[in-house]
């Protein structure tokens, strides 16, 4: 979705080349969209943006989106109590994507900073592939705010196939995007059966619904205050972990693949026809 958000690519920079490159797609992809005879949009969100942006209506257009893969499911598991958490079994907080501005891993790594002043026991594992300059402004301010790695740790990159162990060592899981055409990420965290603080930007509430707790993912703040609400509320966190599993079950590969399959024979039907 980047091209097609002009307020998130500029968070690259203003004059920075990954806003020129997301100004070239936005062109050449609308260009495509415009030409084609059917288009596939993962999220109401994305097909509304995108439609809005480009001031052209597809005639035909389908609603698929993505599945996910049966080993990340996983039934949720009681929640410990915050009272319960120490420092030798802190509750672990776990955000999984690459390091990108619209990711908004500096302001959690700040919120987590602000909850360990409060004299929470919690700590946060960031997961992701490192990018460009805001890696590096990720990790000094990582420096800053923990020098001893103690409560907020950085991984690097996982391999795909051991992600699904890794969030089932996770007491909750939180998600900061404010871009996205499908949160596959939060997909993942949902059919593992986790407890959820989600940005409320972009398609994020289309997909999570009522299985979570949002806030303003550029805001420290508004992020702490849901971390808070989460650790502080295991049986809350019960319900919304059981809520967010029972809603990934909707994301299917088989499902995507029949919808996907039928959907060409439609466009095509309808272009042999006349259209």
């Amino acid at each position: 979705m980047l091209p097609f958000e002009p307020s998130q690519a500029d968070l690259f920079g203003r004059w920075s080349l990954m806003r020129l490159k997301m100004q070239l797609l936005r062109y050449s992809q609308g260009a495509s969209f415009s030409r084609a005879q059917g288009l596939i949009f993962l999220s109401n969100y994305a097909r509304n943006t995108i439609q809005d942006l480009l001031k052209t209506v597809t005639p035909h257009t389908a609603l698929i989106p993505h599945g996910i893969e049966e080993r990340f499911m996983h039934v949720p598991r009681p929640q410990r109590r915050l009272e319960d958490c120490t420092e030798a079994q802190p509750f672990r907080v776990m955000y999984v994507s690459i390091l990108m501005p619209y990711k908004h891993q500096l302001e959690v790594a700040q919120a987590i900073a602000a909850l360990r002043q409060q004299g929470l026991p919690i700590e946060a594992n960031f997961i992701g592939a490192p990018w460009g300059q805001y890696a590096q402004a990720f990790q000094h301010l990582l420096q800053q705010l923990d020098p001893d790695n103690h409560f907020l740790k950085y991984t690097g990159h996982a391999p795909f196939d051991r992600l699904h162990g890794l969030y089932h060592e996770a007491d909750a899981f939180i998600f900061a995007s404010s871009c996205e055409n499908l949160p596959n990420i939060l997909i993942e965290a949902m059919a593992a059966g986790l407890p959820i603080a989600c940005s409320n930007k972009g398609p994020m509430p289309e997909v999570l619904g009522d299985a979570g707790i949002y806030f303003d993912p550029y805001s420290a703040p508004s992020i702490t205050h849901a971390l808070l609400q989460l650790a502080k509320d295991n049986t809350m966190r019960s319900v919304l972990a059981q809520a967010a599993w029972q809603k990934a079950h909707a994301y299917s590969w088989k499902q995507c693949a029949d919808d996907t399959l039928a959907f060409i024979e439609h466009v095509v039907h309808q272009h042999k026809g006349g259209f």
